[in-house]
């Protein structure tokens, strides 16, 4: 497990998972097969990495990958040396996520960013405006065209939204945005991207 990076006000991180054939972006391997649908996920992955090292030149984040499948040995390999890496928790995504924002937090984070690299569109311009957003609200979301959202960012813990979210359905965006509002949370909104999961998102 590798730390190269300091603790900073802001945190951007990455969910991902190493790109084995037929654990990797299961949904497409209808119309990719096992192999093509873990090499779409690393040329995505690999995209999403691009992205968050163009905007960590711009404004002064830590940059964490989180990751699921293989080892920090072959998730240093494959992304590079000068990364800190971790390993998701147990438990669902919503669990994976809570953690993820807590440990940061506990950290000295004040505002913290994740993202996931199923989303094409997220540009440098994207995780500016999330970490702006969150100079003034608890909460921003960047909503995705299934129904769920590509990006989260918090400026403090909210550990309730991420219990009993249905993952992977397309109420998940409007089931954390009531969630939001019963604890009172100020939220923005970013713009409305697609993420690349299921076949038919292929042709977009």
């Amino acid at each position: 497990m590798l730390d190269v990076m300091h603790t900073a006000g802001e945190r951007l991180i990455i969910f991902t998972r190493y790109p084995e054939p037929g654990r990797t972006k299961t949904r497409l391997i209808p119309a990719l097969g096992a192999v093509g649908a873990a090499d779409l996920h690393r040329r995505m992955t690999e995209q999403a990495m691009a992205t968050a090292r163009r905007f960590a030149t711009r404004q002064a984040v830590a940059l964490e990958v989180r990751y699921s499948g293989g080892d920090a040995a072959l998730m240093q390999q494959w992304l590079g040396a000068n990364l800190r890496l971790r390993a998701q928790s147990n438990g669902d995504l919503g669990a994976r996520m809570r953690d993820a924002f807590n440990e940061a937090f506990q950290q000295g984070c004040e505002r913290v960013v994740i993202i996931g690299t199923d989303c094409p569109g997220i540009t440098s311009d994207t995780l500016a405006s999330a970490f702006a957003a969150l100079l003034q609200n608890d909460l921003v979301l960047g909503p995705a065209s299934d129904g769920g959202y590509y990006l989260i960012g918090l400026s403090r813990a909210i550990p309730q939204l991420f219990d009993g979210i249905l993952w992977g359905t397309d109420s998940v965006l409007r089931h954390t945005l009531q969630i939001a509002e019963a604890a009172d949370c100020r939220y923005g909104l970013l713009e409305r991207l697609d993420d690349v999961d299921r076949p038919e998102d292929l042709r977009r």
